[in-house]
């Protein structure tokens, strides 16, 4: 197997393919389906798979998940109310235009960097 090192000799950490990682490890997003977090803990092993090759150099990138033990795993910490009011404004933040100050109901793409209405604006000029 192409990603198979409990050892950790080639890769420095122990390494598993897709499937075959020992008991009581978890990634985080496995932690977090379990009301976890990893507590600070170190990365104790990873998986190791390639991922979609990409269409325009042909090659396939090696993804990596890393893993934490579960028996070191903390609850996670619950939302207080002043957390709620700061994800609250930080959302709030994301669905505000810069330069028309709208909220929206949507988060604003950040590869525009502002609402659509915006972004078009100028092509629409130009085209008047």
């Amino acid at each position: 197997m192409r990603f198979f090192d409990p050892e950790g000799k080639e890769f420095g950490i122990p390494t598993f393919p897709r499937k075959l990682a020992p008991e009581g490890l978890a990634t985080r997003r496995q932690l977090r389906s379990k009301g976890l977090r990893p507590n600070g803990q170190p990365v104790i092993a990873q998986i190791l798979w390639l991922g979609r090759r990409d269409p325009l150099t042909r090659v396939r990138p090696v993804r990596a998940a890393y893993l934490y033990r579960l028996d070191l795993a903390a609850p996670v910490r619950p939302m207080t109310p002043g957390r709620a009011r700061a994800v609250a404004a930080m959302m709030r933040a994301r669905r505000t235009c810069p330069l028309c100050a709208v909220t929206f109901p949507y988060v604003i793409p950040t590869s525009l960097g502002c609402c659509p209405g915006c972004a078009d604006y100028p092509t629409t000029a130009l085209a008047a």
